[in-house]
């Protein structure tokens, strides 16, 4: 979607920005207030402090990514339910980025509360847990007045998605910038191609085709002395609490392109999925395939379907037909392509050794940042875009035509009642070590 830039007023230059992040009060700069709590303290020689949430590889990546551009970071906290994984990840970035990593054993948080200690820490936090717990870290990152990076999806039921929506109006009014991993936000051929699609280049979008088919992704096995609650968040993919199947955790990225096109959300989904392939213990309650028609307000459909199929073809791409023609989009090579209705090529992006947008996202949220402007405000767009995929799971899950008002509106909550080792999630295995799944025409979603 498109970023608007506004320049704080009251701030000129990044340090004084940081400063009044953690002072703002009632959408006012309250610039005569004592400085906050040492939470900024790291702005007095400019240096920006960082906090990574959630140190698995998609965590490494996206701190590798933030102390990769041109500003100067520090990494200054780390927290994980696992501490093998903070150690891994820690590892790895001290040996690439030397004196730019800065946390020492008690600034290493291991457990389910950890995250509160690192958000104290720093200016901007980086959040890369498992997608359900996303909706109550970002509330706390906001809360305690930080700018945020956020891994897609944002969340994996409706509850989780309105608790975001409303922490992404109090990040607007803080004027906190949030940036969200879908990072085709941040690729040019998709924004190249988007700006035409939205001047009009090929009419009116009626119709369109995205797609997320690939082989599928690891499987972690059972280790004797695990709890219930630790052997799913080792396998967080093949459970919904932590992962929303991966029509959210994955698929998310071209439904959320699909919406861009659209300029929209749909008002309604229906679908169908199962477990044909993919039937294990390992594997936990999701399905291995879903394919769903979201119908928008215009009544335009798009076709969504995402699979993990071993040995099958794979395929990841949008495209989309409109009154004048039509539209291929790919993050595959940078691709971007519009044609006439008469098959003659009117635009054809070229590659120009173009940035990586997983870069790409983190140089502008850190420009944005040292140069003391408001300009991101991801967090609702990536909510929508979410809850797109929850209603397209909602109606693969169930077999029904399930509208966005209905699913929205669910109080169906998936996290389980505490974060302990010892907590009982709410899906558990049977005498057999086989976990209960959707049947559709008989589960009830809503």
């Amino acid at each position: 979607m498109e970023k608007k830039t506004i320049k704080l007023e009251t701030v000129n230059d990044r340090r004084a920005f940081l400063k009044t992040s953690a002072m703002l009060a009632g959408g006012t700069v309250l610039s005569t207030l004592p400085f906050a709590g040492g939470a900024y303290a790291g702005a007095v020689n400019d240096e920006i402090k960082i906090a990574l949430i959630g140190c698995g590889g998609r965590g490494t990546g996206a701190a590798a990514q933030a102390l990769s551009t041109k500003h100067n970071l520090k990494l200054v906290a780390m927290a994980d339910a696992f501490s093998n994984r903070l150690e891994d990840c820690h590892k790895a970035l001290s040996q690439k980025f030397g004196k730019k990593v800065d946390v020492p054993e008690d600034r290493k948080f291991v457990g389910f509360d950890g995250y509160k200690k690192a958000i104290a820490e720093a200016d901007v936090l980086l959040i890369a847990t498992p997608p359900g717990f996303r909706p109550i870290h970002f509330e706390e990152a906001i809360k305690n007045n930080k700018h945020v990076f956020m891994e897609k999806p944002v969340a994996t039921d409706s509850p989780g998605i309105r608790k975001v929506l409303a922490t992404a109006e109090e990040a607007k009014r803080k004027k906190l910038n949030v940036v969200v991993g879908l990072q085709r936000h941040y690729q040019n051929s998709y924004r190249e191609t988007m700006n035409r699609l939205h001047d009009g280049a090929i009419g009116d979008i009626v119709g369109g085709q995205v797609f997320w088919n690939s082989g599928g992704v690891w499987v972690r096995p059972r280790e004797a002395g695990q709890t219930e609650m630790e052997y799913q968040m080792r396998n967080w993919y093949y459970f919904n609490w932590l992962c929303g199947d991966h029509i959210t955790e994955q698929h998310v990225h071209n439904i959320d392109i699909a919406n861009w096109a659209k300029r929209g959300y749909p008002v309604k989904a229906e679908g169908t999925g199962g477990r044909l392939v993919r039937t294990g213990k390992e594997h936990g309650e999701i399905f291995d395939h879903h394919v769903v028609l979201f119908t928008y307000e215009d009544g335009s459909i798009i076709h969504s379907e995402c699979r993990h199929f071993e040995g099958c073809h794979n395929r990841v791409d949008e495209s989309f037909q409109g009154t004048k023609g039509r539209a291929f989009l790919s993050d595959g090579g940078n691709t971007g392509k519009l044609w006439d209705l008469k098959g003659n090529a009117v635009f054809d992006y070229k590659d120009n050794n173009d940035p990586n947008p997983y870069q790409q996202e983190h140089d502008e949220l850190f420009a944005a940042i040292s140069a003391g402007e408001f300009k991101f405000a991801d967090a609702e767009n990536a909510a929508r875009s979410t809850m797109t995929s929850l209603l397209g799971r909602a109606a693969t899950y169930s077999g029904q035509v399930v509208s966005w008002d209905d699913a929205i509106n669910s109080e169906i909550s998936l996290l389980p009642d505490a974060f302990t080792w010892d907590t009982k999630p709410k899906v558990l295995p049977n005498e057999d070590g086989y976990y209960p799944h959707a049947i559709p025409g008989q589960t009830q979603v809503i």
